[in-house]
């Protein structure tokens, strides 16, 4: 039995500043065992919302626009009126993160909801006060076990949707697949749950994007059946800018378990490395291999580029 102790690609490092932070919460900024909201709110009754994770870099936050860009058009797709604009969100994350004294090593969640619903039922006209807007904001580093041992996936029964579902493409409040994969991968005595699409090839995990590194070469899934992340497609753009052959396409099990090296993608671990998929060991090194490594440090150079410019 595998003894080695489970964790996330979302785990961090111990902060007691946590304990005391303020939450935006529809324009009040309140302490934290006071942020509450309806239990008529249509994103607690149905997971009807949007919301993004964001990282705060010395009083910038990376890739801000991005972020937005996949906001505002989800929900568009969704007819959920944020009720402000680009301008008016990174207010209310500049008054959040001065509310909490917060410059480098933060991170965000901001949750858009369709908000509180008049009666207890599923259609979206019964939520007819506005949208319900929270801003989360925790002093956050990755725990440094996440690069030094490498996460452990399994594959699992739980498969991403096809667009006609629910588009995996959407930041929603709807996380139950993820969260059945992640329970799949844990009764498998692995961290993560390695999700393939309805096609039985390699796509996600439950949390984060997935690439495999064979002779030389960046693979990732086409994008088609999952969440197309800021930090995947930057790592993608890193790997054209620097002559790196980087592929978006099908393939199977059979390809990743005979990778040379493999890693997560999110804004959180931002390269985070697979050390094992159901048991097989990925490559012949500990941590992160020679490519995993050169992108950590492209990456870093770029967020470095990105706050300073």
């Amino acid at each position: 039995m595998n003894t080695t102790p489970s964790h996330s690609t979302h785990d961090a490092q111990e902060d007691i500043r946590n304990q005391d932070i303020l939450i935006y919460v529809n324009g009040e900024i309140v302490p934290r065992d006071q942020a509450c909201v309806s239990v008529y709110d249509s994103g607690f009754m149905l997971g009807d919302g949007m919301w993004e994770g964001m990282r705060l870099y010395d009083g910038k936050w990376a890739f801000f626009d991005e972020h937005m860009d996949r906001l505002f058009n989800s929900c568009k797709a969704v007819s959920l009126d944020i009720g402000m604009d680009r301008a008016g969100i990174l207010d209310a994350l500049t008054k959040t993160a001065a509310a909490n004294n917060m410059t480098t090593d933060v991170h965000c969640r901001l949750m858009i909801t369709r908000g509180v619903k008049v009666k207890p039922f599923q259609h979206p006209a019964l939520s007819q006060s506005g949208p319900t807007i929270v801003i989360i904001m925790e002093h956050s580093k990755p725990a440094e076990s996440l690069h030094k041992a490498g996460i452990r996936l399994a594959t699992v029964p739980q498969v991403r949707g096809l667009p006609m579902s629910q588009d995996a493409k959407f930041n929603s409040h709807s996380k139950l697949n993820c969260v059945i994969a992640c329970l799949q991968a844990e009764q498998a005595g692995a961290d993560e749950g390695l999700m393939l699409d309805p096609h039985g090839f390699v796509n996600t995990t439950n949390a984060c994007n997935f690439f495999i590194v064979r002779s030389g070469a960046v693979w990732t899934s086409t994008g088609d059946y999952c969440m197309n992340g800021v930090t995947r497609q930057k790592v993608i753009d890193l790997c054209r800018a620097n002559d790196i052959p980087v592929f978006e396409k099908n393939y199977s099990l059979y390809e990743a378990y005979g990778a040379d090296e493999a890693f997560l993608t999110g804004t959180f671990g931002a390269q985070t490395p697979v050390a094992e998929i159901d048991g097989k060991k990925i490559g012949d090194h500990e941590g992160a291999g020679l490519m995993t490594q050169r992108l950590q440090k492209l990456y870093k150079q770029l967020i470095s580029d990105h706050i300073s410019s």
